[in-house]
């Protein structure tokens, strides 16, 4: 008789985006696993080997016990099955006590407390999926990287620019035909809503931390790039004076990469809800031959209602299709980079695979090195640059890197400052 291979998860954090693209993706492999969804990441191969295999979500933390009830109550509604909800400021600890036979922990909590719950699942060799940004802090990353290596473990993040069918197209079939890449651009604009009222940690980040991550993603995976030095600045006015939250409202973030590359990153979350989209966001790709623009908010979709306004919509990343018995499957490449990053873990508990012969194969841990670099040296940066501005003087601080250094240079400082 043959025995059934589960995959065993746990999800913690259940707000913006754990309890809605993160969770809709976990109830359709928890309902029907994971093979019906490999086919969009060039995966269906492996169907036929998975088509027995299970996935069970057992577990999602949160901080507090209203949202744990609420995952809850919502698992029973999409799935029909229980899921056990933990609370606290560490539920994480009582997760991984309770399920000694967890095979994945899948991390959706504020971008700044990634950190610890990580490094406790993987000292307990269980397999973690983390939400961008993989860490905060260069020193951070080196230590998962390590502890995932060492322990042959899976440490996946979730970097669905990658899988924008249009950034596929563009990396992979248009970039080749550009020459030598020149210089970027990276827009990614967030709703004001984000920063005033969804995220109750907003000043322990800012606009390109939170999403301009998945710009340096993107450009350093396909581009190959390794990035030498890191200019930042920012503007705090609205955020700061009319919702008194210290933290800035926009930010330019300028890369210069080993051979001269640039590319130049704008974020901000002051976007109105009456804007016609829900984020606006739009990449450029210059090269000696050619270029390439991509509006990936508006891609064509637009309609409006009387008294309603004029919006656009993209259907790309994330949507819902209706099962005939009146449930919905999600799909988009929001799930789909998910998907990416669990089949691994399949890879291995179904068909014996190492984490270390899958490295590379998917955003990894060690991916996100140089991507963690430049965002800790961006919030630097960013903060000494501030601080001139503040004082009335020039923002002249840089930092430079290398594979194994952050160096601030400020020139009222005289002699560079290591950060990493």
């Amino acid at each position: 008789m043959m025995t059934t291979t589960t995959v065993r998860a746990a999800l913690l954090g259940y707000g913006m985006f754990g309890a809605d693209v993160v969770i809709g993706s976990l109830w359709d492999l928890h309902r029907n696993g994971i093979a019906p969804y490999l086919d969009r990441v060039g995966l269906d191969d492996h169907c036929r080997a998975y088509q027995d295999a299970r996935f069970e979500l057992v577990a999602v933390g949160t901080r507090s016990e209203a949202s744990a009830r609420r995952a809850e109550r919502e698992m029973q509604e999409a799935t029909g099955s229980k899921v056990r909800g933990y609370w606290g400021n560490t539920p994480w600890t009582d997760i991984l006590d309770d399920h000694p036979d967890l095979d994945v922990l899948i991390v959706a909590t504020p971008d700044h407390l990634h950190t610890t719950p990580v490094l406790a699942a993987l000292q307990r060799g269980v397999h973690v999926i983390v939400e961008k940004p993989l860490c905060l802090d260069a020193s951070e990353a080196t230590a998962i990287i390590r502890e995932a290596e060492s322990r042959d473990l899976i440490a996946g993040v979730d970097m669905h620019k990658r899988y924008d069918p249009d950034h596929i197209k563009i990396f992979h079939d248009l970039a080749p035909d550009l020459g030598a890449p020149l210089y970027a651009r990276g827009v990614l604009e967030e709703p004001l809503e984000v920063a005033t009222t969804i995220f109750k940690w907003a000043e322990d980040s800012d606009p390109f931390t939170y999403v301009g991550i998945h710009w340096v993603d993107l450009f350093l995976h396909y581009l190959q790039l390794r990035p030498i030095s890191v200019y930042a600045t920012g503007q705090k006015r609205r955020l700061r004076d009319e919702f008194g939250k210290d933290t800035f409202d926009s930010v330019q973030v300028v890369v210069t990469h080993e051979g001269g590359m640039v590319i130049i990153y704008e974020s901000n979350w002051l976007t109105p809800a009456d804007f016609e989209g829900p984020v606006n966001q739009e990449s450029h790709l210059v090269g000696a031959y050619g270029k390439v623009e991509s509006d990936s908010q508006y891609r064509g979709l637009r309609y409006w209602v009387e008294n309603k306004g004029s919006r656009t919509s993209t259907v790309h990343f994330f949507r819902k299709v209706r099962r005939p018995d009146g449930s919905s499957v999600s799909m988009g490449y929001g799930k789909d980079s998910l998907v990416a990053c669990l089949e691994k873990i399949f890879r291995i508990k179904v068909l014996g695979a190492t984490a270390r012969e899958l490295a590379g194969t998917y955003p990894d841990a060690a991916s996100q090195k140089w991507s963690t670099m430049v965002v800790h040296a961006a919030r630097a940066v960013l903060q000494r640059n501030w601080a001139h501005v503040e004082a009335g003087e020039p923002s002249l601080a840089t930092a430079a890197l290398t594979p194994d250094t952050i160096t601030l240079h400020d020139p009222a400082d005289g002699a560079g400052t290591k950060l990493y």
